[in-house]
């Protein structure tokens, strides 16, 4: 037998492909990286400005037409609804403007991303002083001094989002990528759904009582936390049924290769091109991410729509999951996986 006959016999065209398929994300993982994050730098930083009532517009518009625009500077109205408003994350900074001195204050939300914050003190630190004022930084929601640059969120929702689709994986590994029935959809989405549970309330543990990295409420950090696994989870196992094992690979493609340099953990949304800040909200680490933060820091203030995010990846996970598992006749299965256990003699699991 010659060598390309050898190669032929061992390399089959479906596992070539798979290898190609690898190759792919590899290259895909290294670009969506780098391009997110290699070049960070605030751009339209949703920015207030109370000033008085002769000197406001024309502050925003200065701030407004600063080099690179990275302010989206408006006029609010006080000191105390500029705060409200950042707890409320609408506004990421402000700038309240002395009437008297020459010694402005600089509002700013370390627990939102301390690069951010940052960012802002360093920006209207070089304004105020072309205006030969200077300026005092108060931070109204700071962070942890347990959580390194605020990252905790971040890293505790990527932990959950890769225990929900590994272990979605596992239960197509070991009994195959797509459910032979309902029933047995049922089971795994059953089986999914109580492994939510457990990871949710380990991770909530682990970064509060345990680390105590994050504050806020353990409850809420539990209940997110077995949202953003089931809906991972769900999600990896209704493209498991809808692609087969290729499924793994698309799951890894939104979660992991776009869904965790958008999702503004390293650098918030502002400090990111503007593909990987559209994106990242409308995918689980990005919402988990802000939720985790706005539980921790914000008075829990901001998630509705995140956690709507949420939730319909885990709908329309569970949906498809459910729907794509009557394709198949009751006591046929239709994977590789299964039918490989049953000629061996052993019993099929979920």
């Amino acid at each position: 037998m010659t060598f390309v006959d050898e190669v032929k016999n061992a390399v089959t065209p479906r596992a070539a492909l798979l290898v190609i398929g690898v190759l792919g994300l590899q290259l895909l993982f290294i670009a969506s990286y780098v391009g997110a994050l290699h070049k960070p730098k605030p751009t339209d930083v949703a920015f207030g400005v109370v000033a008085p009532q002769q000197l406001s517009q024309q502050l925003v518009d200065q701030l407004d037409g600063l080099p690179g625009g990275p302010l989206d500077p408006r006029t609010v109205s006080s000191a105390a609804e500029a705060r409200e408003q950042i707890m409320n994350r609408d506004i990421d900074g402000a700038l309240i403007v002395s009437p008297e001195g020459r010694t402005d204050t600089l509002l700013v939300a370390s627990g939102g991303g301390t690069v951010l914050s940052g960012a802002l003190e360093r920006i209207l630190t070089q304004v105020e002083a072309s205006q030969q004022r200077t300026v005092r930084t108060v931070d109204v929601a700071p962070a942890s001094p347990e959580d390194f640059d605020g990252l905790s969120s971040f890293y505790l929702v990527v932990g959950w989002c890769v225990g929900g689709y590994l272990c979605a994986s596992i239960l197509a590994i070991s009994a195959g990528s797509k459910p032979a029935n309902r029933q047995r959809a049922a089971i795994r989405t059953a089986v999914m759904a109580l492994y939510a549970i457990a990871g949710g309330i380990g991770g909530a543990i682990i970064i509060g009582p345990i680390l105590g990295a994050l504050p806020g409420s353990f409850w809420g950090l539990s209940g997110l936390g077995a949202l953003v696994v089931f809906a991972v989870g769900m999600t990896t196992l209704a493209l498991q049924a809808l692609t087969g094992i290729v499924g793994i690979g698309l799951a890894v493609l939104i979660v992991v290769i776009a869904g965790n340099p958008s999702a503004g953990g390293a650098f918030p949304l502002p400090m990111l091109p503007d593909f990987w800040r559209a994106i990242g909200p409308a995918l689980p680490p990005g919402a988990g991410t802000w939720t985790a933060r706005s539980i921790a820091y914000f008075r829990g203030n901001a998630v509705t729509g995140p956690l709507l995010v949420l939730s319909a990846w885990a709908v329309v996970g569970t949906a498809l999951t459910l729907l794509l598992s009557m394709r198949h006749r009751p006591g046929r299965d239709h994977d590789s996986g299964t039918e490989t256990a049953r000629a061996a003699g052993g019993s099929t699991a979920v």
